[in-house]
C-alpha cells in the first residue's frame, strides 16, 4: 500500500475531536486527505499541510444521496478511497424508560447505518483496486454497558459484527477491515457528560487519565499502515485499560 504520493483517506465527521485527529495524522504522513462535516464552520486544513492535499466535504451520513456525492467529489479531486476511517457519531443519553424511539433511530441511523453507508461505497472501488483499509470507530461502551446509553452502545457494538463480517467478505482482495475502541477521551462529546462524570469514568481508567484524540489517531494510523497488512477483523482497544478483559 505504499504510494510516494501518499494514500487517497477518507475520515468521516473529521471536524473536530478524533476526527480532526485522524486527518491531521494522516495530513502529517504525506496522505491526500478528505473530511466529512455536518455543521457551519468548513474545516481548515491541518498546520503544514498544503491546500491541494485537503478537502473537507459537507455530508450528512444518514443521506445515501450526501454519501454518494461526498464520494464522488473526493474521487473527482483526488482519486478512489484507499482508506476509510468511519468516525460520524453521535449520543442522545437517556435511561431505556425515558429514550424516544426518535432518539434511538437517531443515534442507529448515524453511528451504525451511516458506516455502512460509507463502507459500502468506499469498497466498492476497493474490491477493484485489489487493496484498502477501513477502520471503524467504536467505543469501550459497546463492551462495557455505561447507563444512559443503550441506544449508542447498540451502534458501536453493531460496528465490531459489521466489520467482522465484512472483513471475511473481502479478505481475498487484500482488504483489510478493522474497529478501534475509543475509552474516555478529551473531545467535546465527553465534555458535554460535565466534570462530575468525566470525574468518575477517568477514576475507572486504570492508566488513570482520559486518551487525547491524537492517541485514538495513532492507533487508526496504525490499522491503515502497511505494518497491519496481517491484521483485519480486530478490534483494537485505546481506553486505558478501562474495558480489559471484556
Amino acid at each position: 500500500m505504499t504510494d510516494p504520493a501518499g494514500r487517497v483517506v477518507l475520515v468521516t465527521g473529521g471536524a473536530r475531536g478524533i476526527g480532526a485527529a485522524c486527518a491531521a495524522w494522516f495530513c502529517a504522513g504525506g496522505h491526500r486527505v478528505a473530511v466529512t462535516f455536518r455543521g457551519d464552520d468548513v474545516p481548515a486544513p491541518p498546520p503544514g499541510t498544503p491546500g491541494e492535499r485537503f478537502l473537507a466535504v459537507r455530508c450528512d451520513v444518514t443521506d445515501p444521496a450526501q454519501v454518494e456525492a461526498a464520494y464522488r467529489s473526493v474521487e473527482e479531486h483526488f482519486g478512489p478511497v484507499e482508506v476509510l476511517v468511519a468516525n460520524a457519531g453521535i449520543t442522545r443519553d437517556t435511561l431505556v424508560v425515558r429514550m424516544s424511539e426518535e432518539a434511538w433511530h437517531d443515534v442507529l441511523e448515524t453511528n451504525l447505518t451511516g458506516a455502512f453507508r460509507v463502507a459500502k461505497r468506499a469498497v466498492a472501488k476497493m474490491l477493484r483496486l485489489h487493496r484498502g483499509r477501513i477502520v471503524f470507530v467504536s467505543s469501550v461502551g459497546a463492551f462495557v454497558g455505561l447507563p444512559g446509553q443503550a441506544n449508542y452502545a447498540a451502534s458501536k457494538a453493531g460496528l465490531v459484527g459489521m466489520a467482522r463480517a465484512l472483513a471475511r467478505e473481502v479478505a481475498s482482495r487484500q482488504i483489510t477491515v478493522n474497529v478501534v475502541a475509543p475509552g474516555v477521551v478529551e473531545t467535546d462529546m465527553t465534555a458535554a457528560l460535565g466534570p462530575a462524570r468525566v470525574g468518575e469514568l477517568v477514576a475507572m481508567v486504570p492508566l488513570g487519565r482520559s486518551a487525547t484524540p491524537e492517541d485514538v489517531a495513532a492507533a487508526v494510523g496504525f490499522l491503515a499502515s502497511d505494518a497491519a497488512a496481517y491484521i483485519t477483523g480486530a478490534v483494537v482497544p485505546v481506553d486505558g485499560g478501562l474495558g480489559m478483559g471484556l
